[in-house]
């Protein structure tokens, strides 16, 4: 990374913040039963849309006989994420489920993999999250593993062989 996890002056996501779409939760929710995984924590940004994600997912989770451990909300602009990365990580749970808007995560992301023991190929992200343009914040290099759904219900995946 650089010097500080924080972006650099001018740089930042897409504007919109997207909706997640029902064949994007049910794929969320089949991604993370096919692990195995109990538990879970939910991140999200402070926006209507990443808390009708959260919601979505959770609602699927809970059904599933899936246990959320906790939520955390992140604001879109911030001096560090610092406390938000620090409670996201310490619940420590079986898998974190990330969601946008892209700037505000991808401020959070840089201040969880700078500061605590957080692992992306621990972590399911939203399709919005999954993008090129917003993985580029963060850089690929740093999130090998971070997989999630895409729009359409199909899954996309950071691999360590294209971040080499």
């Amino acid at each position: 990374m650089t010097e500080s996890p924080l972006l650099p002056p001018g740089r930042s996501g897409p504007g919109t913040d997207a909706e997640a779409t029902d064949a994007e939760l049910d794929r969320m929710a089949e991604l993370a039963l096919a692990r195995g995984v109990r538990t879970v924590a939910l991140g999200r940004g402070n926006s209507p849309a990443a808390a009708r994600a959260t919601d979505g997912f959770a609602r699927r989770w809970e059904a599933a006989g899936g246990t959320i451990i906790c939520t955390v909300t992140w604001p879109a602009k911030a001096a560090s994420w610092l406390r938000p990365a620090t409670r996201f990580a310490a619940a420590n749970p079986d898998l974190w489920i990330m969601a946008g808007p892209a700037t505000g995560w991808a401020q959070m992301t840089r201040r969880l993999l700078w500061s605590t023991p957080w692992r992306p190929e621990r972590t399911l992200a939203f399709a919005a999250l999954g993008t090129r343009p917003v993985i580029s914040l963060v850089g690929a290099h740093n999130l090998p593993g971070l997989t999630g759904p895409t729009t359409d219900g199909s899954t996309w995946h950071i691999s360590a062989a294209a971040t080499s």
